[in-house]
């Protein structure tokens, strides 16, 4: 009976209680709305950006003096207020690179471009693709702009590094391979982009020098941007000769004795990126190579297999990575010491081949120069 009289008196104090108050300047009953957040749109500067760039385009007067100017200058304000342009106001670049080239002393259009540049994402940035698209018209034999294409790069901003990868991957790569075809106009674009990549630290300097051994007087720019400091270098033996199984007669330090070469590797060695003879291999990779020393009857050159990065120059068999195969040295094999020093020192060296040019030479000595 207590259960239940406990029972009771519960039912009767929740059926009493009194609803809630509602909210002030709400009826009784009425249900309190849902919240939405509205996305965020960014700032405003960033929102209204690309009409306010689409009117100063518009203009049928073309200058910017009196108000107009007031209106280009109102615009790189309201662009220095927006941290990242929408890609919208990012593709007003080339609209704004053609009013304003960099021959004219009218400055606020570059001036205003410069900012964008400086702001946009790597995908949606007109310096960047500016740069892009010189190089792919380079490599097609026309003739971009060597000093704008120079200035979108410097002014690229945060798509820099993309753009110095372009630079690696379509002109400094192939200029450093034997036996690629890098038209005249390509590696003009490559001296005058190459020095701010090289400052930024954008560029490896291994590839960069492996270009300036290959180009050498095609390119002769390309080696004064080296900042390799000096190393004491001795000949250094290598690691993993691959080829006939007399190749150690070359390193034996016996002038009289030698190795004959064939005309390539054995067939279970091709793909290596070693077509020559003879290839010697570096484990670990020499860091620096200063210069060759060769003795031997019949002509021939020796290519080396410098690393690259991702995507740059060949594929390593299996997957492990990129290199590039500059022509180091070229020698007449007259039976004497002959001295290949190229203009810059190699680095990042994992193998050296050497390709005869003609049946039945033999290399007597060999000596590579360098630092581990």
């Amino acid at each position: 009976m207590l259960v239940a009289l406990l029972a009771f008196a519960r039912l009767y104090y929740v059926s009493h209680q009194a609803p809630p108050a509602p909210a002030p300047g709400k009826a009784p009953g009425t249900k309190q709305p849902v919240k939405i957040t509205p996305p965020d749109l960014g700032p405003a500067a960033c929102r209204g950006l690309d009409a306010v760039l689409g009117d100063l385009l518009q203009q049928s007067d073309g200058g910017t003096g009196g108000d107009a100017g007031t209106a280009w200058s109102d615009a790189h304000r309201q662009l220095g207020d927006c941290p990242t342009p929408p890609a919208a106001a990012c593709a007003r670049g080339p609209a704004l690179a053609s009013r304003a080239p960099l021959t004219t002393k009218d400055g606020l259009p570059r001036e205003l471009l410069a900012t964008l540049c400086e702001r946009c994402a790597p995908a949606d940035n007109p310096c960047g693709q500016a740069v892009t698209q010189a190089l792919r018209e380079a490599a097609r034999r026309g003739n971009p702009p060597l000093q704008e294409a120079s200035w979108s790069l410097e002014h690229a901003g945060p798509a820099l590094g993309a753009a110095c990868q372009e630079l690696a991957r379509q002109a400094v790569g192939p200029a450093a391979m034997t036996g690629a075809e890098v038209e005249p106009q390509l590696l003009a674009l490559t001296e005058a982009l190459a020095p701010t990549c090289v400052k930024t630290g954008q560029l490896p300097p291994a590839l960069l020098n492996a270009a300036a051994v290959q180009q050498a007087r095609r390119a002769p720019m390309l080696a004064t941007l080296n900042t390799a400091g000096t190393v004491e270098t001795k000949p250094i033996e290598p690691d993993q000769p691959t080829g006939p199984g007399d190749a150690f007669r070359a390193f034996d330090r016996d002038e009289l004795s030698g190795v004959k070469l064939p005309m390539k590797l054995p067939m279970a060695d091709a793909g290596t990126g070693a077509d020559g003879a003879l290839r010697l291999g570096y484990a670990p990779s020499l860091k620096y190579v200063a210069s060759f020393q060769v003795r031997a009857t019949g002509p021939g050159s020796l290519r080396a297999h410098v690393r690259a990065p991702d995507g740059v120059g060949h594929a390593e068999p299996g997957g492990k990575g990129f290199f590039v195969d500059p022509t180091v040295c070229r020698f007449h094999g007259t039976g004497r010491w002959e001295i290949c020093k190229p203009g810059v020192p190699l680095l990042d060296v994992d193998a050296v081949s050497v390709l005869p040019e003609r049946p039945g030479v033999e290399l007597k000595e060999l000596e590579i120069i360098g630092a581990r």
